[in-house]
């Protein structure tokens, strides 16, 4: 559901702030989609695996955004975002 989406997505955006986190990283859930509830399982500070997946969702280059983010560039300045 995009609502879950979203909220899920919002999520980590907080999250990823309130510890002062600046980069490309992974913030992964458990979904039940019964209760339409998400459940954090980890905050990962590096690509993984499966950012193919995450890149064919968003239609966001990932490696070159770490890069990107790397230089200082901050991400309102980053076209595909």
């Amino acid at each position: 559901d995009k609502d879950d989406f979203s909220e899920a997505e919002k999520a980590a955006q907080r999250l990823a702030m309130s510890v002062g986190y600046r980069g490309a990283g992974t913030v992964e859930y458990l979904y039940k989609p019964e209760t339409k509830g998400f459940y954090f399982l980890e905050l990962n500070p590096r690509l993984q695996v499966e950012h193919p997946v995450t890149e064919g969702i968003t239609g966001v280059n990932v490696p070159a955004l770490q890069l990107q983010i790397g230089m200082g560039i901050p991400l309102e300045r980053v076209p595909d975002i």
